[in-house]
């Protein structure tokens, strides 16, 4: 969603940039601003249209017996309501690595990467303690595409590492760490050897940094799978892809061993970039942050509206 680099002939249908412009994430504030009143029905859904917490119900509702303020992880930080077990995952899974996301103090405020301080803290419950680089890049797909790309690195599966920009081109982390870097001339993409071979940690955010720039959700959704709703895992992904779209990604899960009922956490970023959070539920305080599995066609987190269609998995 919001600021990406677009190569020539991407374009979105109401837009009012030209046919082979560059829409960049270092476009200014104003332009931005600007951009928003053209795009507001298409970027952000009205939310406020349904069941929005304001920030003084959201601060009511942080008493909830299913907030522990001193665990430090997704997995510790957030109980479940009563009769609701968290479904167990391997060691060595994408959703274990997800559930023990390190997390910030409970008071702390999501930050955008220049620093400044989110407005709104009632759409949130925690910050995932991650940094997300000095530019305007880690946005809601980057996010996504960063946690999938930490957990495979840390499992040291660098080949597993790969994801396409925008106009199809694979940038795969393999080749990136044999000192090869991407150059981008217009439509064209290839690699150039320009590093010594490489995995340090720096370097592997470069690599990410470069993904951010070209990659999105409407790259991104086109190469997740369609899954059932009954079928739903930590690590899911409701996207809707586009210029701009908007994706989450589920952190945690939960079910009922009478009923197989499921719940759900889901965690996101935004625009401009900013720390990863865990989400408020707008439609039930009583059960927030915690969302319901299959109990409506809609999906609704403070920021965007989903369907149920639009969950996918890596």
């Amino acid at each position: 969603m919001g600021k990406k680099n677009r190569f020539p002939g991407e374009f979105e249908q109401g837009s009012f940039y030209s046919l082979g412009m560059v829409y960049r994430k270092h476009v200014t504030l104003g332009l931005l601003l600007v951009c928003f009143s053209f795009i507001v029905p298409g970027c952000r859904y009205s939310v406020s249209q349904k069941k929005v917490q304001t920030e003084a119900q959201a601060n009511e509702n942080l008493g909830t017996s299913f907030m522990n303020p001193n665990g430090p992880t997704i997995f510790s930080r957030f109980e479940t309501p009563k009769g609701f077990e968290k479904v167990a995952v391997d060691s060595s899974s994408f959703g274990y690595f997800l559930r023990n996301l390190p997390l910030k103090e409970p008071d702390a405020p999501v930050l955008y990467y220049n620093g400044e301080v989110k407005p709104n803290s009632a759409i949130y419950e925690a910050v995932v303690a991650l940094p997300i680089g000095k530019k305007d890049l880690h946005q809601c797909a980057d996010a996504i595409i960063r946690l999938r790309a930490d957990y495979l690195y840390q499992e040291k599966k660098y080949d597993s590492i790969h994801f396409n920009f925008t106009n199809g081109f694979n940038a795969a982390y393999a080749e990136w760490r044999k000192g090869k870097r991407i150059v981008v001339n217009g439509n064209r993409v290839f690699w150039k050897q320009k590093a010594r071979p490489s995995d340090r940690p720096e370097d592997f955010w470069n690599y990410l940094e470069m993904v951010f720039s070209y990659a999105g959700t409407a790259s991104l959704e086109k190469e997740l799978v369609s899954i059932s709703p009954y079928e739903l895992q930590i690590g899911d992904v409701f996207i809707q892809g586009g210029f701009p779209g908007h994706a989450v990604i589920v952190v945690d899960l939960a079910s009922h061993p009478n009923t197989g009922e499921k719940i759900f956490l889901l965690a996101q970023s935004y625009m401009p970039a900013q720390e990863i959070q865990v989400l408020t539920n707008p439609n039930d305080d009583t059960l927030s942050p915690w969302y319901r599995a299959e109990t409506a066609d809609q999906v609704t987190t403070p920021e965007w509206i989903f369907e149920w269609r639009d969950l996918k998995r890596f």
